[in-house]
């Protein structure tokens, strides 16, 4: 019989991801996120983790055995976000358990976990480099330490396993996704072409020159998969990561041939795409109109502010993965494909010309 299990963001860019290789792999899968899109193989639950009143009563009759929880709401304040998103974790493992039926809880954070919450990123003192998991909290509130918190509660209560995942920028696709940086340049692309700007990387000459990596989302889903349902990896925290380093002053100009554009100079000095794109709503939605594009919303679509924070840090991030390998988990995704698949896509689902 299939093993079930409840994906927590679903319509999200880690969410889909792994619910498509649920699915894939013979899971009946529940999908859990307030707007859901049509995914094979997934059964949709509309409800927002807020409400931890109406949660209750939409997995009263839902009984997986694992859980993946992917997703976090943005906050104006890190007060806000650890209030807010200690509170998803809890209502929805609370909603799950008078079935009783919980086996696994993943818990999908991030590398904010060594940098700092936003309103600290990458200031102050932090760990060095490469960042590894037995490398500690920051002396500072964070919301990931708070969810993580949460499960951890919830886990001694309940008699679940848990574990902890890591990534660093994730490369997916998905629309409406607060952190998506392979859309967000995609679209910034685009925008160049139309307007006639440079196509010019906004981020530090830390990240320009230092070495750096990222997370496909395809891995990051085949790495929760295996945490769930390898038993030396239970009770465990990850980094997760694709297995190769690259510099930007390198991976720009790849995407800048994959999507038709010259890379321009970088002359060393921060220009945030947020400010770039502050006006460009309007002339996106032309674009859609004009072109047939599925998402005339740029908000939809881009996350400047966030790709912001990651191509702008002051220091040089890399991340190991030798707990993993240890462990077993040996899979590898070459970065510059984890960008060029979702472009590809993006272009055969109409989300840019």
């Amino acid at each position: 019989m299939a093993k079930t299990a409840l994906v927590a963001g679903v319509s999200g860019v880690v969410g889909s991801a792994t619910a498509a290789l649920l699915a894939a792999e013979g899971w009946e899968v529940l999908g859990v996120a307030r707007r859901l899109p049509a995914q094979t193989g997934v059964t949709p639950i509309a409800v927002d983790l807020h409400d931890a009143a109406a949660l209750a009563l939409a997995l009263a009759e839902v009984k997986p055995e694992a859980v993946f929880i992917t997703t976090w709401s943005r906050q104006a304040t890190e007060a806000e976000n650890i209030r807010v998103n200690a509170a998803m974790v809890r209502n929805l493992l609370n909603g799950l358990r008078p079935a009783g039926s919980v086996r696994h809880v993943a818990l999908v954070t991030g590398l904010k976990h060594y940098l700092g919450p936003f309103e600290a990123y990458g200031k102050g003192t932090l760990p060095q480099t490469p960042f590894r998991e037995d490398q500690g909290r920051l002396d500072v509130e964070n919301f990931y330490y708070a969810q993580e918190d949460e499960v951890f509660t919830a886990a001694q209560r309940d008699g679940f396993t848990w574990s902890i995942h890591r990534p660093h920028t994730v490369i997916g696709k998905a629309v409406g996704n607060a952190m998506n940086m392979g859309t967000t340049l995609a679209v910034y692309a685009t925008l160049c072409r139309e307007t006639g700007r440079p196509f010019r990387f906004p981020g530090s000459a830390a990240q320009w020159n230092g070495l750096t990596d990222v997370t496909d989302a395809r891995l990051l889903a085949r790495h929760l998969l295996w945490a769930a349902t390898t038993p030396a990896a239970i009770n465990q925290a990850f980094n997760v990561v694709n297995g190769d380093v690259f510099r930007w002053n390198w991976m720009w100009a790849r995407l800048a041939e994959w999507l038709d554009l010259d890379p321009a100079p970088f002359d060393g000095s921060v220009l945030p795409l947020e400010e770039q794109m502050e006006e460009d709503a309007p002339i996106w939605r032309e674009i859609a109109e004009r072109e047939g594009l599925f998402e005339p919303d740029l908000g939809r679509l881009a996350s400047p502010w966030h790709t912001d924070a990651d191509l702008g840090r002051p220091i040089e991030v890399v991340t190991d993965m030798s707990k993993s390998r240890r462990l077993g988990f040996t899979a590898y995704q070459p970065t510059d494909d984890a960008f060029f698949d979702p472009f590809a896509e993006f272009r055969a689902d109409r989300l840019i010309p």
